[in-house]
């Protein structure tokens, strides 16, 4: 139809599948090449701010990820002995609370969204020409043990395709990329249900993470200090000798862990911001644009604040003229300052983390215990800006 609005989405992941299914909700036609052979996602579990939770009711799936998740119950920090630093209320760090549920879930509910065959896997994409003003993007696919490349064109190309982005590397050749933070972090779910208190225990250039999921199993991460791309032959070891120590119930999670379940990867972050996230008809999301540490958790949430802001700013596009590269400059001024300083911001609230020397932690654990509860709601006051984003109006 002449009226048809075409656009690729490069990369299935959370970024992506929400950015195909906001500009569905828009009226655009949408193919999603994802390069794996399935839509399981790389990661456990995740947490979905107040923020993001709204940019997923303007989608209507802010009330299904509400059913699938559990709140955040009481927050607390921890010794490796077992005693707490402070503990409290997540009352504390705001009135709208978060949502805890497993990444599987939250992909499927998005994959659910859309079309039956809107998403195609084992698709790896070789080459994007970014078209411009009255050029169309183009998208060259790789071939395949079971088909040719493809040459496939569209209105809008956006760029989903994780921190080691293709794309990003094709259109900002002279970007350094992604920069190692010094920490390493494994991640699981546990099996079975667990019954634990939600905390973190913070050590000597080390953090274990316990979080409820609402089934009852539990996410948790560890993180370390350490080289970049150190790995052990026995991960599920290193783990029991690190952290085996620490107060229950850590030796039995890791007692009873599976190794083939257990994720290990080097934290990155794009420490050096790109200049902007579009050029000509293709723009960037999500870990493509501004990849950030997990401190502040808000690494999806991003992603699907880009998502909707993305859509909202082509939503009277057409499909031909030169409308479509300043709707793209649009999104890109207004998602640029606000992720590049979330990031910025999640890699300064992880430092103290990073801490080894025992002076140090000695004196980072008394003032916790000091004045931690009088400083952490303080502390989140610093997050109104992001918690309290609100999406476009349609």
């Amino acid at each position: 139809m002449a009226d048809e609005r075409t656009a690729i989405v490069v990369g299935g992941g959370i970024g992506g599948l929400t950015a195909a299914v906001a500009l569905g909700v828009r009226g655009w036609d949408v193919a999603v090449l994802e390069q794996a052979t399935s839509l399981e996602p790389v990661g456990a579990g995740i947490a979905l701010a107040p923020n993001a939770v709204r940019a997923l009711d303007t989608l209507g799936l802010g009330d299904a990820v509400r059913d699938l998740a559990a709140l955040q119950g009481p927050v607390g920090l921890r010794r490796p002995d077992g005693r707490w630093l402070v503990r409290a209320d997540a009352s504390m760090v705001g009135p709208e609370p978060t949502v805890l549920l497993h990444r599987s879930q939250l992909v499927d509910l998005l994959r659910g969204a859309l079309p039956d065959d809107a998403v195609r896997l084992g698709v790896r994409v070789a080459s994007v020409d970014p078209g411009g003003s009255t050029e169309r993007a183009t998208v060259r696919t790789a071939a395949t043990a079971g088909g040719d490349e493809e040459e496939i064109a569209a209105d809008v190309v956006v760029a989903a395709d994780g921190i080691d982005s293709p794309v990003r590397t094709t259109l900002f050749p002279r970007h350094p990329g992604p920069a190692y933070s010094g920490v390493t972090a494994w991640r699981f779910v546990t099996p079975e249900p667990v019954e634990v208190e939600p905390a973190e225990t913070w050590g000597r250039g080390s953090v274990v993470g316990l979080t409820p999921l609402a089934d009852g199993r539990v996410y948790c991460y560890l993180t370390a200090t350490m080289p970049e791309g150190t790995v052990f032959q026995d991960e599920v070891g290193e783990l029991q000798r690190r952290f085996g120590h620490w107060h229950p119930p850590l030796r039995a999670l890791l007692d009873d862990l599976d190794p083939t379940t257990l994720l290990h990867h080097d934290l990155r972050w794009l420490k050096d911001p790109l200049p902007r996230y579009d050029v000509g008809r293709v723009a960037l999301l999500g870990d493509a644009a501004h990849a950030m540490t997990p401190n502040l958790g808000q690494g999806g949430a991003q992603a699907i604040e880009d998502a909707v802001v993305l859509a909202a700013s082509l939503r009277a596009t057409p499909t031909s003229g030169a409308v479509i590269p300043p709707a793209l400059a649009a999104y890109s001024a207004a998602r640029k300052g606000r992720t590049q300083r979330v990031a910025r911001m999640s890699a300064q609230v992880g430092a103290a983390t990073t801490w080894r020397a025992p002076m140090l932690v000695h004196a980072r654990d008394l003032a916790m215990r000091a004045v931690g509860s009088w400083l952490l709601p303080r502390a989140a006051q610093r997050l109104d800006w992001i918690l309290d984003w609100r999406p476009p109006v349609a």
